[in-house]
C-alpha cells in the first residue's frame, strides 16, 4: 500500500514561535504540491516553468500566506 502523506506534520498546527509557524506553512505548501502531484519527475519538469513565471511565483507566496494564516489563528500570534 502507498504510504499517505501527512498534511498536517506531527498533527498539529502548533508551534513554539511565529518563525517555526512560517517554516511549517512552506512545509504544508510543498506537501500540498506533492499530493496534487505525486509525479516526481513532473514536479521537476515544472520547476523549471514556473520559476520563471512571475504569476506561478505569486500564486505559490498566496499558497503559503494562507497556510500560514490558518497556523497564525491555531496559536493566536495576532493577540
Amino acid at each position: 500500500m502507498e504510504n499517505l502523506i501527512q498534511l498536517v506534520p506531527n498533527n498539529t498546527l502548533i508551534t513554539p514561535t511565529p518563525e517555526e509557524g512560517r517554516q511549517l506553512a512552506v512545509k504544508m505548501a510543498r506537501l500540498i504540491m506533492k499530493i496534487t502531484q505525486p509525479d516526481v519527475e513532473k514536479r521537476e519538469k515544472m520547476r523549471s516553468e514556473y520559476a520563471e513565471d512571475p504569476g506561478l511565483l505569486i500564486a505559490i507566496g498566496q499558497t503559503v500566506a494562507h497556510e500560514f494564516a490558518t497556523i497564525a489563528a491555531a496559536n493566536n500570534y495576532w493577540r
